[in-house]
């Protein structure tokens, strides 16, 4: 059974906790704040464990930041355009808490800025819960939320499921930062990846789908085969040059609904490599490019612009909005049941 260490303090007295998994060379820390993924290593090519997520030390910074690192995102992840929506024949008004206009993250208090539940703590597997009553943040609907982290030999396995008495919308994620190098090695331009999706959804200046599904054919967004994750990154192509490097939605091959691998990344330093399996309809790729000004990380690392990606698994931004693309509505009596899986290799 993982035993909790404490983390902090709530300013209104509730206590964060620090719970360890392990399974075989792999390790990973959870705090309850935002359910969020602290560490997690792995061992490089010469056995050597290597911390491959940015995060922090004490509880403030993980309050006070606003990156939502390692955290769980919801009730809505992503951006909804103009903060509202319309289900049912009803609009619902969301926090306008994204550039003044849009919507991020679940609201003004999304799950990131929540203390979850513990509801199970083994010694490779931790189960948090969240409760978020109808009308938080906007959203209709009371929802209970479970999330499981499952540490094993091969990797991280992260399963989300959730319930509502009422017809709403969501869509949660994890939003690890990784850099497979250590998350205190620099930029991770140098590192590779590799999106197994032929299509993507651009984005309007304010990081808004148009509601357009385009092919990555002929286009620095064509990741579909092995590249550093710098190798177009500063090409001069609008999609790139207004999110200032990846910050898009990919639409992974293969069926929604069934674990499927949809991404790969590596370290040429390190030798570690990673693959992203879910059964989500899409993946954000972000490469961390407004880190610039996050406070001091663990060990006093600096971090940086572009010192850290990110493999949301999730809906696609702005789904409510936009007919065409996947449903993220969760009927009342429904379940919402997926899963993400992070495997790690050597090479």
């Amino acid at each position: 059974m993982s035993v909790p260490i404490p983390f902090g303090t709530m300013p209104d007295g509730t206590p964060v906790e620090l719970y360890t998994l392990a399974a075989g060379a792999l390790s990973c820390q959870i705090i309850t704040f935002g359910g969020s993924l602290q560490s997690l290593r792995v061992p490089d090519r010469s056995g050597k464990p290597v911390d491959v997520l940015l995060g922090f030390d004490a509880l403030e910074p993980y309050r006070t930041h606003g990156k939502s690192l390692g955290a769980l995102v919801g009730r809505y992840a992503n951006r909804i355009g103009g903060a509202k929506f319309s289900l049912n024949g009803q609009t619902y008004q969301l926090a306008a808490n994204n550039n003044g206009v849009n919507h991020l993250h679940g609201g003004l208090v999304g799950f990131n800025q929540r203390v979850w539940t513990v509801e199970e703590a083994g010694d490779d597997r931790l189960a948090l819960s969240l409760f978020s009553p109808d009308g938080e943040e906007g959203y209709p609907g009371n929802l209970t939320v479970r999330v499981t982290y499952t540490l094993t030999e091969e990797g991280l396995t992260i399963g989300y499921r959730a319930e509502c008495d009422r017809d709403t919308v969501c869509n949660l994620t994890n939003h690890a930062y990784f850099n497979l190098s250590g998350h205190d090695s620099g930029p991770v331009l140098d590192q590779t990846i590799q999106l197994l999706a032929d299509r993507y959804t651009p984005t309007d200046p304010l990081s808004i789908p148009t509601g357009e599904i385009a092919p990555v054919e002929g286009t620095p967004m064509d990741l579909r085969r092995t590249a550093p994750i710098g190798a177009r990154i500063g090409e001069d192509f609008p999609q790139l040059l207004q999110a200032g490097g990846y910050d898009h939605n990919w639409i992974p091959n293969g069926e929604a609904g069934t674990l499927r691998p949809i991404a790969r990344a590596a370290s040429p330093a390190t030798g570690i490599s990673m693959e992203v399996l879910s059964t989500l309809p899409g993946v954000q790729f972000y490469t961390g490019n407004y880190l610039d000004g996050c406070p001091a990380g663990k060990g006093g690392a600096a971090y940086a612009n572009r010192w850290g990606f990110c493999l949301e698994t999730q809906f696609y931004p702005d789904s409510p909005n936009h007919a065409n693309f996947p449903s993220c509505v969760l009927r009342a009596g429904e379940v919402f049941d997926h899963t993400a899986a992070f495997r790690f290799h050597v090479e």
